[in-house]
């Protein structure tokens, strides 16, 4: 939701009554995105194929709602019963929601967005994380459990891997696997999103010379931690103290061609910080010191936790902390890149806000932005097309009217809160209890 709330045209809803979407970033592309997989209907239903589309969306800004509930609000309510919602989301598939995606996640930010670019480069970072599934056999065939010396996973996971612009948290690409697939393909295959003019962040356990190599081969450099394990080629070093190396795949990944890097070793010295005295390594394809100064590629490496709170905006609070609702692998995709898109409308809704206060997209508070919209969105359904622009305008004057304070200098532990359970391991044999023969009155009997 970038700009004016729009509807979707009588044709596309069934020549039902028109609903209010989500702007000009998915509207336009809503229709595109239907006819281009083939899912436009044949004949006219209550639930059409665009609608559906984007109550899939829409249903992850009311996250803990049921989905009669979300269509309610978006103006659907009367043509939606739960079956019915159910039959025609699976009846969509995942292609469209991967169409939209694609044709609608683009960078938002600007030149004139704080903190976007360094050397004239923008800002991106790549990082994977996985989403806890329905404990359903199909979900656990299609995507796995992870597994420990202690047993499977309570739960199937998915593996999402995203490109994520770190000044706006905006999610440029992602891709879905299952919890088991390597990583590093997964990263690989999203730098077909990463342009020339790109920074791209990594951490170390994404590191690989096949990861810069394809890096530079799009144009673009990459900055990223060198695992302890990595002992890479000297070559000489340079003016500013850092060191041009060259590293080499490991022979059994058949990992191509070496890599020319600069290494860029340096420590803390504040025995308040984890890491003090501890050295820390860098590995950059910005060879020229006079271009990138050490000091400032160690200060933007740690960018590349934007995208951890990225995660943790659509992880943990633009939905319930509990498994993805869809028990089908097809719902599973459908529902992630729903998710996905569900978080860059408010993002670019936000990027909005912030331009026009002349502020950074990381100073507004997401959650309170999602709030925002979640009380806004009723309104802007009813209202007229000129009276819309007034309350979008409204809405994006009130996401920037509480700006956070400048982000704290601080550290958190790397460590859990949460200890395990007590309880015994849920096996397979008690999935499927047998129900009781008896009404439980009947089941008693009193001992003397």
């Amino acid at each position: 939701m970038v700009s004016m709330i729009r509807r979707v045209s009588a044709e596309a809803a069934g020549g039902g009554e028109a609903v209010a979407v989500l702007g000009r970033v998915l509207g336009p592309a809503v229709g595109e995105a239907v006819a281009a997989c083939g899912a436009r209907e044949r004949r006219r239903r209550k639930l059409p194929a665009a609608l559906v589309l984007l109550l899939c969306v829409a249903a992850h800004w009311y996250g803990a709602d049921p989905l009669p509930e979300v269509a309610r609000r978006v103006g659907a309510g009367a043509a939606a019963g739960k079956a019915g919602l159910c039959r025609a989301r699976y009846r969509l598939g995942a292609r469209p929601l991967v169409a939209l995606f694609r044709r609608v996640c683009r960078p938002l930010a600007t030149a004139a967005t704080p903190g976007a670019f360094l050397f004239g480069l923008r800002l991106v970072a790549v990082d994977a994380t996985t989403f806890d599934l329905a404990d359903t056999p199909a979900n656990a065939r299609a995507f796995g459990r992870p597994r420990s010396w202690r047993g499977p996973g309570a739960w199937p996971q998915a593996q999402v891997v995203a490109l994520v612009e770190c000044a706006t948290h905006a999610v440029l690409d992602a891709g879905l696997w299952p919890c088991t697939a390597d990583p590093h393909a997964g990263a690989r295959r999203l730098l077909r999103s990463v342009g020339r003019l790109m920074l791209v962040l990594y951490d170390r356990g994404l590191h690989s010379c096949r990861l810069l190599g394809a890096v530079r081969a799009r144009g673009a450099h990459a900055l990223g931690r060198l695992p302890s394990t990595v002992r890479p080629e000297v070559l000489r070093s340079l003016a500013d103290g850092t060191v041009l190396v060259r590293l080499r795949p490991w022979p059994h990944r058949n990992g191509g061609p070496p890599v020319l890097a600069r290494l860029v070793r340096y420590t803390l010295d504040d025995p308040a910080r984890p890491g003090h005295r501890a050295e820390h390594r860098l590995v950059t394809t910005l060879l020229n010191p006079a271009r990138a100064p050490a000091l400032d590629l160690v200060c933007a490496y740690h960018a590349r936790w934007e995208v951890e709170l990225a995660v943790d905006e659509i992880a943990t609070h633009q939905r319930p902390p509990t498994p993805l609702r869809s028990k089908k692998p097809v719902g599973v995709v459908q529902e992630l890149y729903a998710l996905l898109l569900a978080h860059y409308a408010v993002r670019a809704a936000m990027a909005d806000a912030a331009a026009g206060a002349a502020l950074a997209p990381t100073r507004l508070s997401f959650l309170g932005a999602l709030r925002l919209v979640r009380t806004a969105l009723p309104d802007l359904r009813r209202a007229g097309p000129r009276r819309r622009a007034r309350l979008y305008r409204r809405l994006l004057a009130a996401i920037a009217a509480a700006p956070l304070p400048p982000r704290a200098d601080r550290t958190n532990p790397r460590a859990v809160k949460q200890k395990m359970s007590n309880f015994p391991l849920k096996r397979p044999h008690h999935r499927g209890p047998p129900t009781p023969a008896r009404p439980f009155r009947d089941a008693v009997v009193l001992l003397k």
